[in-house]
Protein backbone atom coordinates (compact mmCIF):
# COMPACT_ATOMS: atom_id res chain seq x y z
CA UNK A 1 0.00 0.00 0.00
CA UNK A 2 2.81 2.41 0.88
CA UNK A 3 4.63 1.78 -2.38
CA UNK A 4 1.40 2.24 -4.32
CA UNK A 5 0.75 5.62 -2.71
CA UNK A 6 4.38 6.63 -3.21
CA UNK A 7 4.19 5.79 -6.89
CA UNK A 8 0.93 7.70 -7.20
CA UNK A 9 2.40 10.78 -5.53
CA UNK A 10 5.29 10.81 -7.95
CA UNK A 11 2.80 11.19 -10.81
CA UNK A 12 1.20 14.30 -9.31
CA UNK A 13 1.64 17.61 -11.10
CA UNK A 14 2.70 20.14 -8.44
CA UNK A 15 1.85 23.76 -8.99
CA UNK A 16 4.54 26.36 -9.42
CA UNK A 17 6.11 27.12 -6.06
CA UNK A 18 4.75 23.98 -4.40
CA UNK A 19 7.00 22.40 -1.77
CA UNK A 20 6.38 18.99 -3.36
CA UNK A 21 8.88 19.91 -6.10
CA UNK A 22 11.61 20.48 -3.48
CA UNK A 23 10.93 17.45 -1.29
CA UNK A 24 13.21 14.47 -1.68
CA UNK A 25 11.81 11.01 -2.29
CA UNK A 26 12.60 9.93 1.27
CA UNK A 27 10.89 13.02 2.72
CA UNK A 28 7.77 12.37 0.70
CA UNK A 29 7.75 8.77 1.85
CA UNK A 30 8.20 9.75 5.50
CA UNK A 31 5.40 12.31 5.35
CA UNK A 32 3.14 9.82 3.59
CA UNK A 33 3.91 7.13 6.17
CA UNK A 34 3.22 9.62 8.95
CA UNK A 35 -0.31 10.05 7.66
CA UNK A 36 -0.83 6.34 7.02
CA UNK A 37 0.42 5.22 10.46
CA UNK A 38 -1.51 7.73 12.57
CA UNK A 39 -3.99 5.05 13.59
CA UNK A 40 -1.19 2.70 14.69
CA UNK A 41 -0.21 5.07 17.49
CA UNK A 42 -3.79 5.94 18.44
CA UNK A 43 -4.09 9.22 16.51
CA UNK A 44 -7.08 10.02 14.31
CA UNK A 45 -6.08 13.11 12.34
CA UNK A 46 -3.07 15.39 11.80
CA UNK A 47 -4.41 17.79 14.42
CA UNK A 48 -3.61 15.18 17.09
CA UNK A 49 0.10 15.51 16.25
CA UNK A 50 0.12 18.76 18.21
CA UNK A 51 0.01 16.78 21.46
CA UNK A 52 1.95 13.67 20.37
CA UNK A 53 5.31 13.23 22.08
CA UNK A 54 6.01 9.54 21.45
CA UNK A 55 8.80 7.92 19.45
CA UNK A 56 6.82 5.08 17.79
CA UNK A 57 5.55 7.12 14.85
CA UNK A 58 9.05 8.40 14.15
CA UNK A 59 10.46 4.88 14.12
CA UNK A 60 7.71 3.68 11.77
CA UNK A 61 8.51 6.48 9.31
CA UNK A 62 12.26 6.02 9.42
CA UNK A 63 13.01 9.14 11.45
CA UNK A 64 14.27 9.83 14.93
CA UNK A 65 11.23 12.05 15.59
CA UNK A 66 7.88 12.13 13.86
CA UNK A 67 6.78 15.06 11.74
CA UNK A 68 4.61 17.56 13.58
CA UNK A 69 1.19 18.92 12.78
CA UNK A 70 2.44 21.87 10.74
CA UNK A 71 4.50 19.76 8.33
CA UNK A 72 1.81 17.09 7.92
CA UNK A 73 -0.94 19.63 7.30
CA UNK A 74 1.18 21.60 4.80
CA UNK A 75 2.05 18.35 3.00
CA UNK A 76 -1.64 17.45 2.75
CA UNK A 77 -2.51 20.89 1.37
CA UNK A 78 0.22 20.64 -1.27
CA UNK A 79 -0.99 17.17 -2.29
CA UNK A 80 -4.56 18.42 -2.69
CA UNK A 81 -3.49 21.44 -4.75
CA UNK A 82 -1.50 19.07 -6.97
CA UNK A 83 -4.56 16.93 -7.73
CA UNK A 84 -3.21 14.29 -5.37
CA UNK A 85 -6.67 13.39 -4.02
CA UNK A 86 -7.81 12.17 -7.42
CA UNK A 87 -4.52 10.36 -8.08
CA UNK A 88 -4.52 8.62 -4.71
CA UNK A 89 -8.16 7.62 -5.08
CA UNK A 90 -7.38 5.95 -8.40
CA UNK A 91 -4.34 4.27 -6.89
CA UNK A 92 -6.47 2.98 -4.03
CA UNK A 93 -8.95 1.46 -6.49
CA UNK A 94 -6.15 -0.22 -8.39
CA UNK A 95 -4.53 -1.56 -5.24
CA UNK A 96 -7.78 -2.93 -3.75
CA UNK A 97 -8.67 -4.53 -7.07
CA UNK A 98 -5.33 -6.30 -7.20
CA UNK A 99 -5.75 -7.36 -3.59
CA UNK A 100 -9.32 -8.65 -3.65
CA UNK A 101 -10.14 -9.13 -7.32
CA UNK A 102 -7.10 -10.98 -8.64
CA UNK A 103 -9.24 -13.71 -10.19
CA UNK A 104 -11.43 -11.12 -11.85
CA UNK A 105 -8.44 -9.41 -13.44
CA UNK A 106 -7.06 -12.75 -14.58
CA UNK A 107 -10.30 -13.63 -16.39
CA UNK A 108 -11.67 -10.47 -18.05
CA UNK A 109 -15.39 -10.54 -18.78
CA UNK A 110 -16.20 -12.74 -15.80
CA UNK A 111 -19.47 -11.50 -14.25
CA UNK A 112 -19.10 -10.37 -10.66
CA UNK A 113 -21.36 -8.88 -8.02
CA UNK A 114 -20.72 -5.44 -6.54
CA UNK A 115 -22.43 -3.54 -3.72
CA UNK A 116 -22.85 0.23 -3.83
CA UNK A 117 -23.85 2.37 -0.89
CA UNK A 118 -24.03 6.05 0.02
CA UNK A 119 -23.20 7.50 3.41
CA UNK A 120 -23.41 11.09 4.66
CA UNK A 121 -21.11 12.42 7.35
CA UNK A 122 -21.86 15.73 9.07
CA UNK A 123 -19.07 18.28 8.68
CA UNK A 124 -18.83 21.38 10.83
CA UNK A 125 -16.99 24.22 9.14
CA UNK A 126 -16.95 28.00 9.19
CA UNK A 127 -17.87 28.11 5.50
CA UNK A 128 -21.18 27.06 4.01
CA UNK A 129 -21.12 23.57 2.49
CA UNK A 130 -23.89 21.56 0.78
CA UNK A 131 -26.40 20.08 3.20
CA UNK A 132 -27.79 16.56 3.27
CA UNK A 133 -29.95 14.29 5.40
CA UNK A 134 -27.73 12.46 7.88
CA UNK A 135 -29.50 9.15 8.49
CA UNK A 136 -28.38 8.40 12.02
CA UNK A 137 -29.32 11.90 13.20
CA UNK A 138 -32.50 12.30 11.07
CA UNK A 139 -31.56 15.95 10.53
CA UNK A 140 -30.33 18.00 7.58
CA UNK A 141 -26.80 19.22 8.26
CA UNK A 142 -23.80 20.48 6.39
CA UNK A 143 -22.22 17.25 5.22
CA UNK A 144 -20.18 15.37 2.66
CA UNK A 145 -21.47 12.31 0.84
CA UNK A 146 -19.39 9.17 0.52
CA UNK A 147 -20.06 6.74 -2.33
CA UNK A 148 -18.68 3.29 -1.51
CA UNK A 149 -18.11 0.34 -3.81
CA UNK A 150 -17.27 -3.12 -2.49
CA UNK A 151 -17.30 -6.61 -3.89
CA UNK A 152 -19.64 -9.48 -3.15
CA UNK A 153 -17.62 -10.50 -0.08
CA UNK A 154 -17.73 -7.02 1.44
CA UNK A 155 -14.15 -6.02 0.61
CA UNK A 156 -13.77 -2.25 0.06
CA UNK A 157 -12.72 -1.35 -3.47
CA UNK A 158 -13.30 2.37 -3.99
CA UNK A 159 -14.55 5.34 -1.98
CA UNK A 160 -15.29 8.76 -3.47
CA UNK A 161 -16.42 11.99 -1.83
CA UNK A 162 -19.17 14.25 -3.19
CA UNK A 163 -21.35 17.18 -2.23
CA UNK A 164 -23.57 16.71 0.79
CA UNK A 165 -26.73 16.96 -1.32
CA UNK A 166 -25.50 14.50 -3.95
CA UNK A 167 -27.98 11.68 -4.55
CA UNK A 168 -26.76 8.13 -4.95
CA UNK A 169 -28.27 7.91 -8.44
CA UNK A 170 -25.99 10.79 -9.44
CA UNK A 171 -22.79 9.48 -7.90
CA UNK A 172 -23.18 5.78 -8.79
CA UNK A 173 -22.50 6.05 -12.58
CA UNK A 174 -19.37 8.11 -11.95
CA UNK A 175 -18.22 5.66 -9.26
CA UNK A 176 -18.59 2.68 -11.61
CA UNK A 177 -16.92 4.49 -14.48
CA UNK A 178 -13.96 5.42 -12.32
CA UNK A 179 -13.54 1.91 -11.00
CA UNK A 180 -13.71 0.39 -14.47
CA UNK A 181 -10.92 2.72 -15.57
CA UNK A 182 -8.67 0.86 -13.14
CA UNK A 183 -10.16 -2.64 -13.31
CA UNK A 184 -11.18 -2.75 -16.95
CA UNK A 185 -14.30 -1.94 -18.91
CA UNK A 186 -17.34 -4.13 -18.39
CA UNK A 187 -16.21 -5.48 -15.04
CA UNK A 188 -19.16 -4.14 -13.06
CA UNK A 189 -22.16 -5.99 -14.45
CA UNK A 190 -24.32 -6.81 -11.40
CA UNK A 191 -24.95 -3.98 -8.91
CA UNK A 192 -26.75 -4.23 -5.59
CA UNK A 193 -27.98 -0.86 -4.30
CA UNK A 194 -30.38 0.13 -1.54
CA UNK A 195 -33.76 1.80 -2.01
CA UNK A 196 -32.09 5.19 -2.58
CA UNK A 197 -31.38 3.92 -6.08
CA UNK A 198 -34.96 2.69 -6.57
CA UNK A 199 -35.92 5.03 -9.44
CA UNK A 200 -37.51 3.59 -12.55
CA UNK A 201 -35.64 5.86 -14.97
CA UNK A 202 -32.33 5.14 -13.24
CA UNK A 203 -32.83 1.36 -13.37
CA UNK A 204 -33.93 1.57 -16.99
CA UNK A 205 -30.71 3.44 -17.82
CA UNK A 206 -28.59 0.74 -16.20
CA UNK A 207 -30.50 -1.96 -18.03
CA UNK A 208 -29.94 -0.25 -21.39
CA UNK A 209 -26.16 -0.37 -20.96
CA UNK A 210 -26.28 -4.07 -20.09
CA UNK A 211 -25.96 -3.88 -16.30
CA UNK A 212 -28.13 -5.86 -13.89
CA UNK A 213 -29.39 -3.75 -10.99
CA UNK A 214 -30.78 -5.24 -7.77
CA UNK A 215 -32.67 -3.07 -5.28
CA UNK A 216 -35.71 -3.02 -3.00
CA UNK A 217 -39.00 -1.27 -3.68
CA UNK A 218 -39.98 1.76 -1.65
CA UNK A 219 -43.19 1.44 0.34
CA UNK A 220 -44.91 4.06 -1.84
CA UNK A 221 -44.31 1.96 -4.96
CA UNK A 222 -46.57 -0.95 -4.00
CA UNK A 223 -49.68 -1.50 -1.92
CA UNK A 224 -49.63 -5.21 -1.14
CA UNK A 225 -49.80 -8.52 -2.97
CA UNK A 226 -52.30 -7.03 -5.41
CA UNK A 227 -49.54 -4.77 -6.79
CA UNK A 228 -47.60 -7.77 -8.15
CA UNK A 229 -48.27 -10.18 -10.97
CA UNK A 230 -47.09 -13.70 -11.80
CA UNK A 231 -46.78 -14.55 -8.09
CA UNK A 232 -45.37 -18.03 -7.60
CA UNK A 233 -45.46 -20.37 -4.64
CA UNK A 234 -43.89 -19.23 -1.37
CA UNK A 235 -40.99 -21.37 -0.15
CA UNK A 236 -39.13 -21.12 3.19
CA UNK A 237 -36.23 -18.66 3.18
CA UNK A 238 -35.25 -18.65 6.86
CA UNK A 239 -36.20 -21.21 9.50
CA UNK A 240 -35.73 -21.01 13.28
CA UNK A 241 -33.96 -23.65 15.37
CA UNK A 242 -37.38 -24.96 16.37
CA UNK A 243 -38.32 -25.48 12.72
CA UNK A 244 -40.67 -22.49 12.45
CA UNK A 245 -40.60 -20.59 9.16
CA UNK A 246 -39.50 -16.99 9.83
CA UNK A 247 -39.35 -15.80 6.24
CA UNK A 248 -40.62 -17.14 2.97
CA UNK A 249 -40.06 -15.98 -0.57
CA UNK A 250 -41.82 -16.29 -3.92
CA UNK A 251 -41.05 -15.10 -7.46
CA UNK A 252 -43.21 -12.31 -8.88
CA UNK A 253 -43.22 -9.42 -11.35
CA UNK A 254 -44.07 -5.74 -11.23
CA UNK A 255 -44.27 -3.00 -13.86
CA UNK A 256 -43.21 0.52 -12.90
CA UNK A 257 -44.14 3.56 -15.03
CA UNK A 258 -41.31 5.61 -16.52
CA UNK A 259 -42.09 9.27 -15.72
CA UNK A 260 -39.96 10.67 -18.56
CA UNK A 261 -41.40 8.23 -21.11
CA UNK A 262 -45.15 8.61 -21.06
CA UNK A 263 -46.98 5.34 -21.44
CA UNK A 264 -43.82 3.22 -21.11
CA UNK A 265 -43.33 0.68 -18.31
CA UNK A 266 -40.25 -0.94 -16.81
CA UNK A 267 -40.78 -4.65 -16.17
CA UNK A 268 -38.94 -5.93 -13.11
CA UNK A 269 -38.59 -9.40 -11.68
CA UNK A 270 -39.28 -9.63 -7.94
CA UNK A 271 -38.21 -11.88 -5.10
CA UNK A 272 -41.18 -11.30 -2.81
CA UNK A 273 -40.09 -11.88 0.80
CA UNK A 274 -42.82 -12.31 3.39
CA UNK A 275 -41.47 -11.65 6.89
CA UNK A 276 -43.65 -13.68 9.26
CA UNK A 277 -42.02 -12.12 12.34
CA UNK A 278 -43.14 -8.59 11.50
CA UNK A 279 -46.74 -7.63 10.84
CA UNK A 280 -48.25 -4.37 9.64
CA UNK A 281 -51.91 -3.21 9.82
CA UNK A 282 -54.06 -4.53 7.04
CA UNK A 283 -55.50 -1.77 4.84
CA UNK A 284 -59.28 -1.38 5.32
CA UNK A 285 -61.61 -2.87 2.73
CA UNK A 286 -64.14 -0.82 0.77
CA UNK A 287 -66.97 -2.22 2.89
CA UNK A 288 -65.21 -1.16 6.10
CA UNK A 289 -64.69 2.32 4.70
CA UNK A 290 -68.35 2.62 3.65
CA UNK A 291 -69.78 1.08 6.84
CA UNK A 292 -67.28 1.59 9.67
CA UNK A 293 -67.87 -0.33 12.89
CA UNK A 294 -68.39 1.41 16.20
CA UNK A 295 -65.40 1.59 18.49
CA UNK A 296 -67.21 -0.46 21.16
CA UNK A 297 -68.71 -3.08 18.84
CA UNK A 298 -66.49 -5.81 20.34
CA UNK A 299 -67.87 -5.27 23.90
CA UNK A 300 -70.95 -6.91 25.40
CA UNK A 301 -73.93 -4.80 26.44
CA UNK A 302 -72.73 -4.38 30.04
CA UNK A 303 -69.24 -3.20 29.03
CA UNK A 304 -70.74 -0.71 26.57
CA UNK A 305 -72.19 1.44 29.36
CA UNK A 306 -69.25 3.85 29.20
CA UNK A 307 -71.51 6.73 30.27
CA UNK A 308 -72.02 5.12 33.68
CA UNK A 309 -69.82 6.15 36.60
CA UNK A 310 -67.11 3.61 37.42
CA UNK A 311 -66.78 2.31 33.84
CA UNK A 312 -63.38 0.67 33.27
CA UNK A 313 -61.76 0.83 29.84
CA UNK A 314 -60.28 -2.26 28.23
CA UNK A 315 -57.72 -2.25 25.40
CA UNK A 316 -59.28 -2.08 21.99
CA UNK A 317 -58.69 -5.15 19.82
CA UNK A 318 -55.63 -5.19 17.60
CA UNK A 319 -56.38 -4.32 14.02
CA UNK A 320 -56.00 -7.16 11.51
CA UNK A 321 -52.42 -7.44 10.33
CA UNK A 322 -50.54 -9.05 7.48
CA UNK A 323 -46.94 -10.18 7.21
CA UNK A 324 -44.62 -7.42 6.07
CA UNK A 325 -43.52 -7.67 2.45
CA UNK A 326 -39.92 -6.99 1.35
CA UNK A 327 -39.92 -6.89 -2.48
CA UNK A 328 -36.41 -7.34 -3.89
CA UNK A 329 -36.39 -6.33 -7.56
CA UNK A 330 -33.98 -7.05 -10.38
CA UNK A 331 -33.68 -5.87 -13.97
CA UNK A 332 -32.62 -9.38 -15.06
CA UNK A 333 -34.92 -11.27 -17.39
CA UNK A 334 -35.02 -14.40 -15.22
CA UNK A 335 -34.30 -14.87 -11.53
CA UNK A 336 -34.05 -17.44 -8.81
CA UNK A 337 -36.17 -15.94 -6.02
CA UNK A 338 -34.20 -17.56 -3.16
CA UNK A 339 -30.82 -16.61 -4.63
CA UNK A 340 -31.94 -13.04 -5.35
CA UNK A 341 -33.31 -12.60 -1.82
CA UNK A 342 -30.11 -13.93 -0.24
CA UNK A 343 -27.97 -11.75 -2.51
CA UNK A 344 -29.70 -8.58 -1.41
CA UNK A 345 -30.07 -9.41 2.28
CA UNK A 346 -26.30 -10.03 2.50
CA UNK A 347 -25.95 -6.33 1.67
CA UNK A 348 -27.07 -5.24 5.14
CA UNK A 349 -24.20 -6.68 7.22
CA UNK A 350 -21.62 -6.23 4.46
CA UNK A 351 -22.29 -2.55 3.86
CA UNK A 352 -22.59 -1.74 7.55
CA UNK A 353 -19.22 -3.40 8.12
CA UNK A 354 -17.47 -1.59 5.29
CA UNK A 355 -18.69 1.81 6.50
CA UNK A 356 -17.64 1.01 10.04
CA UNK A 357 -14.22 -0.31 9.00
CA UNK A 358 -13.62 2.68 6.75
CA UNK A 359 -14.66 5.40 9.20
CA UNK A 360 -13.45 4.10 12.56
CA UNK A 361 -9.71 4.35 11.70
CA UNK A 362 -10.39 7.96 10.75
CA UNK A 363 -11.67 8.64 14.27
CA UNK A 364 -15.07 9.72 12.99
CA UNK A 365 -18.01 9.14 15.31
CA UNK A 366 -20.34 6.69 13.62
CA UNK A 367 -23.32 4.66 14.63
CA UNK A 368 -21.85 1.44 13.27
CA UNK A 369 -20.52 -1.51 15.22
CA UNK A 370 -21.72 -4.07 17.70
CA UNK A 371 -23.29 -3.57 21.10
CA UNK A 372 -22.82 -6.39 23.60
CA UNK A 373 -24.68 -4.72 26.47
CA UNK A 374 -28.45 -4.71 26.76
CA UNK A 375 -29.65 -1.14 27.22
CA UNK A 376 -33.06 0.42 27.55
CA UNK A 377 -34.58 1.70 24.35
CA UNK A 378 -34.84 5.38 25.22
CA UNK A 379 -37.24 6.16 22.40
CA UNK A 380 -39.65 3.41 23.45
CA UNK A 381 -39.39 4.52 27.09
CA UNK A 382 -40.21 8.10 26.14
CA UNK A 383 -43.20 6.99 24.07
CA UNK A 384 -44.46 4.80 26.92
CA UNK A 385 -44.14 7.68 29.41
CA UNK A 386 -46.02 9.99 27.06
CA UNK A 387 -48.80 7.44 26.55
CA UNK A 388 -49.18 6.82 30.28
CA UNK A 389 -49.37 10.55 30.98
CA UNK A 390 -51.95 10.98 28.24
CA UNK A 391 -54.00 8.05 29.59
CA UNK A 392 -54.18 9.60 33.07
CA UNK A 393 -55.31 12.92 31.58
CA UNK A 394 -57.92 11.31 29.34
CA UNK A 395 -59.36 9.32 32.25
CA UNK A 396 -59.68 12.51 34.28
CA UNK A 397 -61.29 14.33 31.37
CA UNK A 398 -63.74 11.46 30.80
CA UNK A 399 -64.79 11.55 34.46
CA UNK A 400 -65.29 15.30 34.28
CA UNK A 401 -67.30 15.06 31.05
CA UNK A 402 -69.42 12.26 32.54
CA UNK A 403 -70.27 14.38 35.60
CA UNK A 404 -71.02 17.46 33.53
CA UNK A 405 -73.21 15.38 31.23
CA UNK A 406 -75.14 14.02 34.22
CA UNK A 407 -75.54 17.51 35.74
CA UNK A 408 -76.66 18.99 32.43
CA UNK A 409 -79.15 16.15 31.95
CA UNK A 410 -80.54 16.72 35.43
CA UNK A 411 -80.77 20.44 34.74
CA UNK A 412 -82.56 19.75 31.46
CA UNK A 413 -85.16 17.62 33.23
CA UNK A 414 -85.65 20.31 35.86
CA UNK A 415 -86.04 23.06 33.28
CA UNK A 416 -88.47 20.96 31.25
CA UNK A 417 -90.61 20.68 34.35
CA UNK A 418 -90.37 24.44 35.03
CA UNK A 419 -91.24 25.24 31.41
CA UNK A 420 -94.25 22.97 31.50
CA UNK A 421 -95.50 24.40 34.82
CA UNK A 422 -94.95 28.01 33.75
CA UNK A 423 -96.67 27.45 30.39
CA UNK A 424 -99.60 25.79 32.16
CA UNK A 425 -99.89 28.68 34.56
CA UNK A 426 -99.70 31.38 31.85
CA UNK A 427 -102.28 29.68 29.65
CA UNK A 428 -104.60 29.24 32.64
CA UNK A 429 -104.36 32.99 33.32
CA UNK A 430 -104.97 33.70 29.62
CA UNK A 431 -108.07 31.45 29.60
CA UNK A 432 -109.45 33.11 32.74
CA UNK A 433 -108.99 36.52 31.12
CA UNK A 434 -110.78 35.29 27.98
CA UNK A 435 -113.76 34.12 30.02
CA UNK A 436 -113.77 37.41 31.89
CA UNK A 437 -113.84 39.49 28.67
CA UNK A 438 -116.66 37.39 27.24
CA UNK A 439 -118.71 37.82 30.44
CA UNK A 440 -118.24 41.62 30.17
CA UNK A 441 -119.95 41.52 26.76
CA UNK A 442 -116.99 42.83 24.78
CA UNK A 443 -117.27 42.55 21.05
CA UNK A 444 -115.82 39.39 19.53
CA UNK A 445 -113.25 41.11 17.37
CA UNK A 446 -111.95 43.09 20.35
CA UNK A 447 -111.74 39.89 22.40
CA UNK A 448 -109.76 38.12 19.67
CA UNK A 449 -107.42 41.07 19.28
CA UNK A 450 -106.79 41.40 23.00
CA UNK A 451 -106.26 37.69 23.53
CA UNK A 452 -103.94 37.52 20.52
CA UNK A 453 -101.75 40.31 21.91
CA UNK A 454 -101.63 38.71 25.36
CA UNK A 455 -100.86 35.29 23.83
CA UNK A 456 -97.86 36.79 21.98
CA UNK A 457 -96.52 38.02 25.31
CA UNK A 458 -97.12 34.60 26.91
CA UNK A 459 -95.41 32.77 23.99
CA UNK A 460 -92.39 35.08 24.23
CA UNK A 461 -91.98 34.29 27.91
CA UNK A 462 -92.38 30.54 27.29
CA UNK A 463 -89.78 30.79 24.49
CA UNK A 464 -87.23 32.09 27.01
CA UNK A 465 -87.92 29.10 29.25
CA UNK A 466 -87.57 26.73 26.28
CA UNK A 467 -84.27 28.31 25.23
CA UNK A 468 -82.81 27.69 28.68
CA UNK A 469 -84.20 24.17 28.53
CA UNK A 470 -82.59 23.39 25.15
CA UNK A 471 -79.33 25.01 26.21
CA UNK A 472 -79.05 22.44 28.97
CA UNK A 473 -79.98 19.74 26.45
CA UNK A 474 -77.19 20.77 24.05
CA UNK A 475 -74.70 20.95 26.92
CA UNK A 476 -75.67 17.44 27.96
CA UNK A 477 -75.20 16.12 24.39
CA UNK A 478 -71.89 17.93 23.98
CA UNK A 479 -70.48 16.49 27.21
CA UNK A 480 -71.88 13.07 26.25
CA UNK A 481 -69.93 13.17 22.97
CA UNK A 482 -66.81 14.30 24.82
CA UNK A 483 -67.13 11.44 27.26
CA UNK A 484 -67.52 8.96 24.40
CA UNK A 485 -64.48 10.38 22.61
CA UNK A 486 -62.37 10.17 25.77
CA UNK A 487 -63.51 6.61 26.48
CA UNK A 488 -62.62 5.58 22.94
CA UNK A 489 -59.19 7.16 23.29
CA UNK A 490 -58.64 5.30 26.57
CA UNK A 491 -59.04 1.98 24.77
CA UNK A 492 -56.62 3.04 22.02
CA UNK A 493 -54.05 4.23 24.57
CA UNK A 494 -54.30 0.99 26.53
CA UNK A 495 -53.69 -0.99 23.35
CA UNK A 496 -50.71 1.24 22.44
Amino acid sequence: MTSTCKTALSSCAPQAGSRLTHLTSSSRQSLLQTLLFLGVVGLSRPWDLRSYAGDTLGLLTGRTRAYGYFHAERFLADVVRSNGAEVLTGALAKWTTGLWQAELLAAPGTPALFYVDGHRKPVYTDALIPRGLVGRLSTVLGSRTLALLHDGAGHPLLVTTHRGDQHLTGSLPALIKRYEQEAGQGVVQSIVVDREGMAAEFLAGLKEVGRIAISVLRTDQYGGLDSFTDIGAFVPLRVSKQGDVLREVAPASIALPLPEQKGQMLQLRVALIRDLRRHIPMPPTKEELDYPRRWDADLDWKERMWWEEGWQATPSPVSPTVAKLIPIVSTAETIDAVELAETYTRRWPLQENIIRDFLLPLGLDTNHGYSKKAVENSEVAKKRTTLEKRLVNVQRWADGARKRCHNASTLYTKRCKLTKERAKELYRILNDHLIELEQQGMEDWRVRKTIKEEKAVVDAEIEKYQQRQWKAYETSNQEHRKCERYCQEQRLLLRA
